[in-house]
C-alpha cells in the first residue's frame, strides 16, 4: 500500500473523527513498546504552538542536537508532520510505521491522529534522537501526544477555539490544556494572563510552574532583544525570522523552556542566535516575495485574527488590501472577520472541502451581517478565489489569504499553477 493508500484507510477505521481519550491509545502504545530515552518537549496552546515548536527545534538543531519535531496538521503533504534532523520524513518511513501500529492495534479501533501520532512516535524511537518536539493536537487532556511524560511542557496561550470539545469559556479550556504539565517537571506558561483553572491544575499536579511575567520575561528595541529568567539572562538577541507581533512571547517560552532543561540540553548563546535567524514555518504570517505581496496566515480563530489585524498594521502602506478568505463550519467565522475587517478593501471567499467545510455563499452571508457594505465575491473553490484576487491586485496592492490550514494549502497550489502558466 502506497502513503496515500494508507492515509485513506485510516481515516475509515473509528466511528467518529475527534474522540477524546487516552484509553485506546495508551493501550495500543504499550503493546507497541512506545518510549522515549532523549529529553521531550510537548507544545499546547490555542496559537503560537507551530511557532513555539519550530524554534525549539531550530535553537536545538542549531546546538547540534538530533531533533524529531512532530506537528500537525500538514500544509501540502502529510509527510510535513514528521521531521527528523530538520529532513521531513519519507513514504516508506511512514508506511512501514504504520504497518506496525496496524499489526499491533488488534481489534482496538484508533482515529486518524491517533494512528499517526502512534506511528510517529515509534519511528521517532527508533531514530536515535537527542530531543523531540511535539506539537499537541487538540486541547491536552485527552490528546494522543499526552501519553508521553514529557519532561517540559508548554502552554504558549488559552484562548476560544474547539468549545465543542475544550468547553466554552477560557477557564474550561485553561484546565484541558493544563493536563500536558507534569509532577516536578517543568511547566512553562507563555500566555501573559492565564486562566485560574490552568494555574490550579499546574499547583495540584505538583509541575514546577514557569510564568511569563514572573518567572521569565523579554525587553526589546527595534535592533534586538533580550530575555531574562530564573538563573539565565540572554542579551542581544537578534529577532526571530518568523514574522509577527508575537514572536518575541513566543520565543520567550522557548528559551524559557531550554533554561529549566539547560543542564540535560545546554545551549549555547551562538546556537539561539543561528536557530533564531534561520527559523521557518509556512503559513504563519508568511509574506511570499513578489508583486503583488502576498500573505500566508492560517489564522482561524478571534484571537489568532486580532494578532493578524496587528501584524497587517505593522507593514506599512499598500494601496489595497484584497483578501482571500476560507473557513471551517465549526469555526467562529463572524468573530474572525469583525477582527480584520476594517484592513480589508475588497474579499474573496472560498467554499472549503470535507464535512467540517463551509461553502463561500454561507461565508459571504456572515461577512454580510457584520459588514452590510462589505465588497466581496464568492467562488466554489479557494483557489478560484485566490485567482480573481491575483488579476484584480495592483502591483503594489497585498492580498491576505487566511481562515484555515485548508486556505492557505489551497492558496499555495494555486501560486505554483500561476508561476507555471507565467514561464
Amino acid at each position: 500500500m502506497t502513503l496515500d493508500d494508507w492515509l485513506e484507510r485510516i481515516e475509515r477505521l473509528h466511528h467518529r473523527t475527534i474522540d477524546l481519550s487516552l484509553d485506546r491509545v495508551r493501550t495500543v502504545a504499550g503493546r507497541l513498546g512506545i518510549g522515549f530515552d532523549c529529553p521531550v518537549l510537548i507544545v499546547g496552546g490555542t496559537n503560537g504552538k507551530g511557532s513555539t515548536c519550530a524554534m525549539l527545534e531550530s535553537i536545538l538543531r542549531a546546538a547540534g542536537y538530533r531533533v524529531g519535531l512532530y506537528t500537525s496538521p500538514h500544509l501540502l503533504r502529510f509527510n510535513e508532520r514528521a521531521r527528523i534532523a530538520g529532513a521531513v520524513v519519507g513514504d516508506e518511513a511512514l508506511t512501514e510505521q504504520f504497518e506496525a501500529v496496524e499489526s499491533g492495534r488488534g481489534d482496538t479501533s484508533l482515529t486518524y491522529f491517533e494512528f499517526t501520532t502512534l506511528a510517529i512516535l515509534r519511528l521517532f524511537k527508533a531514530a536515535r534522537l537527542d530531543a523531540a518536539v511535539l506539537e499537541v493536537g487538540l486541547g491536552g487532556r485527552f490528546d494522543a501526544t499526552n501519553i508521553v511524560d514529557a519532561d517540559c511542557a508548554i502552554v504558549t496561550s488559552v484562548d476560544l477555539d474547539h468549545m465543542d470539545y475544550l468547553g466554552p469559556t477560557r477557564e474550561h479550556i485553561g484546565f484541558e490544556k493544563a493536563h500536558i504539565y507534569r509532577r516536578g517537571r517543568p511547566a512553562i506558561c507563555t500566555d501573559p494572563q492565564p486562566p485560574q483553572r490552568l494555574l490550579e491544575v499546574a499547583r495540584d499536579l505538583g509541575a514546577d510552574l514557569w510564568r511569563f511575567g514572573h518567572d521569565f520575561n523579554y525587553q526589546g528595541d527595534r535592533q534586538q532583544w533580550s530575555y531574562g529568567g530564573r538563573s539565565i539572562r540572554r542579551a542581544g538577541l537578534p529577532y526571530p525570522a518568523l514574522r509577527g507581533a508575537k514572536q518575541l512571547l513566543n520565543a520567550a517560552g522557548v528559551l524559557a523552556a531550554l533554561e529549566a532543561l539547560g543542564q540535560r540540553l545546554p545551549v549555547s548563546q551562538q546556537a539561539v542566535r543561528q536557530g533564531l535567524l534561520s527559523v521557518e514555518l509556512a503559513g504563519r504570517f508568511q509574506v511570499l516575495p513578489g508583486r503583488p505581496t502576498l500573505i500566508l496566515d492560517v489564522a482561524h480563530n478571534p484571537h489568532a485574527a486580532a494578532v493578524l489585524a496587528a501584524n497587517l498594521d505593522s507593514m506599512g502602506f499598500f494601496p489595497r488590501t484584497l483578501a482571500v478568505l476560507g473557513m471551517l463550519r465549526d469555526k467562529d467565522a463572524a468573530g474572525v472577520i469583525d477582527k480584520v475587517a476594517g484592513r480589508i478593501d475588497h474579499w474573496y471567499l472560498g467554499s472549503t472541502n470535507g464535512p467540517r467545510g463551509l461553502s463561500a455563499q454561507a461565508l459571504a452571508d456572515i461577512l454580510r451581517s457584520r459588514r452590510p457594505d462589505a465588497a466581496a465575491e464568492a467562488f466554489d473553490e479557494v483557489g478560484a478565489a485566490f485567482a480573481a484576487a491575483h488579476r484584480a491586485a495592483g502591483a503594489d496592492d497585498r492580498i491576505i489569504a487566511f481562515g484555515s490550514f485548508m486556505t492557505v494549502a489551497d492558496v499555495m497550489r494555486a501560486q505554483r499553477r500561476l508561476r507555471a502558466d507565467s514561464q
